[in-house]
C-alpha cells in the first residue's frame, strides 16, 4: 500500500482533525519548552543545578536542591513514554505527506534518538556525569527542530498543496 502523498487525498473533515491535533499537540510542546526555560533558561549550568541542586552556593537567589531518585526516575520515565507516543503519531501523520523521502525518514527517526539522549542524559547528569548537559542541550534542540519541521510540512502539504488527479 502506498501511502506517500496520501495526505492530499484525505476528506476535508480528517484534515481539519490532524490540523486540530497538530496544533493542540504544538501548543503542548511549546508549553513544555516555555516551561524547561522558565526552569533551566535553557543554559548547561542552570540544567545541572535544576537536576544537582545549587545548596553549596550561598549567593543564590532561589535554593534548589538534588533531585531524590523517585523524582529523577518519574521525570525520566513519564517523558520518554509520552514523547514516544507524540513523535510516533506525529511520524504515521508525516508518512502520509509527499516531501523529500530522505528528510521525512530523517524527521521520523532523528527525535527518537533525542529522546533517549536528552532524558537518558538527564539520569546521566543526575547520576554524577555533569559534561551530559551539553548532550542534553544538542539532543533537546534537534528533537525541537524536528517537531517544528515535521510540523511545518504537515500543515504545508494540508493547506498549500492540492491533489493532483492522474
Amino acid at each position: 500500500m502506498e501511502i506517500h502523498g496520501l495526505i492530499h487525498q484525505l476528506p476535508k473533515e480528517i484534515k481539519g482533525l490532524i490540523l486540530v491535533f497538530i496544533s493542540v499537540l504544538s501548543i503542548g510542546f511549546f508549553g513544555g519548552l516555555s516551561f524547561v526555560n522558565n526552569t533551566t533558561a535553557m543554559k548547561p549550568a542552570s540544567i545541572e543545578t535544576h537536576y544537582l541542586g545549587n545548596e553549596d552556593d550561598e549567593d543564590a537567589e532561589i535554593m534548589k536542591f538534588k533531585k531524590n531518585e523517585r523524582e529523577i526516575l518519574t521525570v525520566v520515565h513519564g517523558h520518554i513514554l509520552s514523547m514516544s507516543v507524540i513523535f510516533f503519531l506525529l511520524s504515521l501523520i508525516l508518512a502520509t505527506t509527499s516531501i523529500n523521502k530522505k528528510l521525512k525518514y530523517f524527521l521520523m527517526i532523528e527525535p527518537f534518538i533525542s529522546i533517549i539522549l536528552t532524558f537518558g542524559g538527564i539520569y546521566l547528569l543526575w547520576c554524577g556525569i555533569l559534561w551530559f548537559k551539553y548532550v542534553i542541550i544538542v539532543s533537546g534542540t534537534f528533537m525541537t527542530l524536528s517537531f517544528a519541521i515535521a510540523v511545518i510540512s504537515i500543515i504545508y502539504q494540508l493547506l498549500m498543496v492540492k491533489n493532483v488527479k492522474k
